[in-house]
């Protein structure tokens, strides 16, 4: 379920509203236990990824990066590479 929630902090160019809001609704996911709330838990499941958007959000802007910002292209090259080498090794 989490596996789209990705290092967010020190890309070139920065975390867009979405991705972040995009975490922000795995997060919440993840630990309700639901994929999709019930309409009796919606306006919480909603105000928990709009604080958790949030807090986020703060977070990544007051973050200090100790190094050169990262490329999001060479990192999603590496993990396909990775990916073909764990299939190709797969009997």
């Amino acid at each position: 379920m989490c596996r789209s929630i990705r290092p967010l902090h020190n890309y070139e160019p920065p975390a867009t509203d979405e991705e972040i809001r995009a975490a922000a609704l795995q997060y919440v996911r993840k630990i309700s236990g639901m994929a999709h709330p019930s309409r009796v838990n919606e306006t919480a499941f909603g105000d928990a990824v709009g604080a958790v958007t949030a807090a986020s959000a703060r977070l990544l802007e007051a973050l200090v990066a100790g190094s050169f910002p990262r490329d999001r292209e060479q990192d999603r090259e590496r993990a396909r590479e990775r990916w073909r080498r764990r299939a190709a090794a797969r009997p």
